[in-house]
């Protein structure tokens, strides 16, 4: 398959999707160049490009046979609503980001009946302004395929993440990264077996769900 992996972060997501390493075809999109360097480190047959995956799903969307997308969260979680106070009073309150909605119906309208897509975001403060098909673990996802419920461990509570740099099997130990932004990229990273359970029922030979948007 030719998958494109946007917003791939370190790629806990991606750490379970090639037990053969020319099994797909991956490009992923990061615009941090901090984490892409550790991505293309941990995965070196991948093609990554720093950039704005957002833009980039805009333009190849139709170029790939499994699309996942993640686009950033924080506008959305709940934390912005149990902090609003204190972001109002810094100057620091902001509008939800719509490119995670965006992507959802861009996605929805327009990508080939052939290709199966995934977007993952968390659960926000507010209604959700398109349901997702489903949530698993802490994850809403809105898809195109089947989705059955299943459950999954969650490493990420803070004695689980071994000496601030390392989770699910992923060490940042190496890497030049402050050891208090090695604990949040971990923590923001999806669990691999999540993303393979995701992968391997996207590769399933089904019918793909169709309808409208709301």
């Amino acid at each position: 398959m030719k998958i494109l992996n946007a917003y791939c972060g370190i790629g806990g997501n991606r750490k379970l999707w090639t037990p053969n390493e020319d099994e797909h075809e991956i490009i992923a999109v990061e615009y941090n160049e901090d984490i892409a360097a550790v991505y293309q480190d941990l995965y070196p047959n991948d093609i990554v490009i720093i950039g704005d995956a957002h833009e980039y799903l805009l333009r190849n969307y139709k170029e790939f046979d499994f699309i996942w997308a993640s686009p950033p969260c924080p506008t959305h979680s709940r934390l912005v609503d149990s902090n609003q106070n204190m972001f109002y009073d810094r100057g620091d309150m902001q509008y939800p980001d719509m490119k995670l909605y965006q992507e959802i119906i861009l996605l929805k309208s327009y990508a080939p009946k052939t290709t199966k897509w995934v977007i993952e975001n968390v659960v926000p403060y507010y209604e959700y302004l398109i349901k997702p098909n489903v949530i698993l673990h802490r994850h809403p996802l809105w898809c195109n395929f089947q989705l059955p419920f299943k459950e999954f461990e969650d490493l990420r509570v803070h004695m689980e993440i071994e000496g601030n740099t390392t989770v699910y099997g992923v060490s940042l130990e190496k890497y030049k990264i402050q050891n208090k932004r090695k604990r949040q990229i971990l923590r923001n990273m999806v669990n691999p077996e999540l993303g393979k359970y995701i992968l391997d029922r996207a590769m399933e030979k089904e019918i793909p769900i169709q309808g409208g948007l709301f």
